[in-house]
């Protein structure tokens, strides 16, 4: 007679484990978006962040979730288009701090966060300062411009990188993510998921990026 107790056991632990990982993506999908989106590469990856991060400090509200690196760490330079079809890279910003905003027209916490970004770029955008809104769509600029358009964006530039490759080579799991750049080029922080980005919390976090 075979003994099934020992496949038995094995199945049910793989069964709870299972639900425990179905649990866990249903968590991590509340916050944000993944890049498992109907545009994205299949078997798509990102490499994890650094360890050596910390949480800001005195942000509050949904700027807890920012993540600050220390210290500042490289970011490769990725390359992408504007508007117009130029080719650009990040080294292009360099000299002034940026918020990078990767994210998709199929997103909808996109959606909802970008109105406070267009109104960040208004009021604090300078020559030392840019709101980059990179859509990582392929799509492409159409869409994009339609977005911007259907949600009355007025001073942002658009930003394409229609290949996507842009988000792996940042390391971003999921959209929006935004990542604050200093003036050399490095990554101060970032913060997976929609946030306010004009609230007095995130004005805070750019106003040090600039000293």
């Amino acid at each position: 007679m075979t003994d099934n107790t020992g496949s038995g056991t094995s199945a049910s632990r793989l069964g709870l484990i299972g639900v425990a990982l179905s649990a866990a993506a249903l968590g991590f999908a509340a916050v944000y978006v993944t890049q498992g989106g109907p545009d994205n590469e299949k078997g798509a990856s990102a490499a994890p962040l650094p360890a050596k991060v910390e949480r800001a400090e005195g942000t509050g509200g949904e700027l807890v979730a920012f993540v600050r690196k220390n210290p500042a760490a490289e970011l490769a330079d990725v390359s992408f288009e504007d508007e117009t079809g130029a080719k650009k890279t990040l080294a292009d910003f360099k000299g002034k701090a940026i918020l990078l905003n990767l994210w998709a027209t199929w997103c909808l916490p996109c959606r909802h966060e970008m109105p406070s970004l267009d109104r960040l770029q208004k009021e604090m955008g300078s020559d030392q300062f840019q709101v980059v809104a990179l859509s990582l769509d392929r799509a492409g600029r159409d869409a994009a411009r339609k977005f911007f358009d259907e949600i009355k964006v007025e001073n942002l530039k658009l930003f394409i990188d229609s290949t996507m490759k842009a988000g792996n080579g940042l390391r971003a799991v999921g959209m929006p993510t935004t990542i604050l750049i200093g003036k050399d080029g490095k990554e101060l922080g970032r913060l997976p998921g929609p946030a306010e980005w004009d609230s007095a919390a995130a004005k805070a976090l750019i106003a040090e990026a600039l000293k």
